[in-house]
């Protein structure tokens, strides 16, 4: 693996490329698979996350997905014309619409999560049953560290970086002595 130092192969093979060429080719694979079904990524989302999640408002599953309410319409839309979603409105006024899953979507679901496992199955081929379970252990300890924000970056980084990075102690005004003042550090951060 490329760690810096000289001698180590290329930056290419950094594991952070590796995800990212790995995730794209499984991607576009999965995006394949579910236009055969007439079905996009959005589709796929939206399905899981009302099976997983159970009934949402359509604002608040928009922002479950990651898409914008305009991005999240259309995908609604086909999900409710293709009769694997329906609406139910919750107040008198009618106006505040919550989104449930079907059963002709839990069906739609069971055939796109067949379809991802064949693109899994297929991406991952050249991994033993262990080396699998060890990745998506891995992969689930990784994501989970991204999903609550963490970011480190270099102490040195681009110059876009400056200013980010590794924390410096704050120096902090201690009681100076009789005659002068005394620049004291702050305690050590706990990161």
């Amino acid at each position: 693996m490329y760690d810096g130092r000289k001698g180590s192969s290329s930056p290419l093979q950094q594991t952070v490329h590796l995800l990212v060429s790995a995730g794209r080719t499984a991607e576009l694979r999965l995006t394949e698979r579910l236009a055969e079904r007439g079905m996009r990524p959005g589709h796929l989302s939206a399905l899981s996350t009302l099976a997983e999640h159970g009934p949402h408002a359509k604002p608040d599953l928009a922002a479950r997905i990651k898409l914008s309410p305009a991005e999240a319409g259309p995908v609604l839309d086909d999900l409710l014309s293709s009769g694997f979603v329906e609406t139910i409105h919750i107040q008198a006024d009618r106006r505040h619409e919550v989104v449930m899953l079907t059963a002709a979507g839990r069906q739609a679901l069971d055939n796109l999560h067949s379809d991802a496992a064949v693109v899994q199955d297929d991406l991952l081929s050249p991994l033993t049953k262990g080396e699998r379970a060890q990745l998506n252990a891995l992969l689930h300890r990784v994501c989970a560290l991204a999903a609550r924000g963490s970011r480190t970056v270099p102490a040195q980084g681009p110059a876009r970086w400056k200013g980010q990075g590794r924390r410096v102690p704050r120096r902090t005004r201690a009681a100076a002595p009789a005659g002068g003042d005394a620049v004291a550090p702050a305690a050590a951060d706990p990161r």
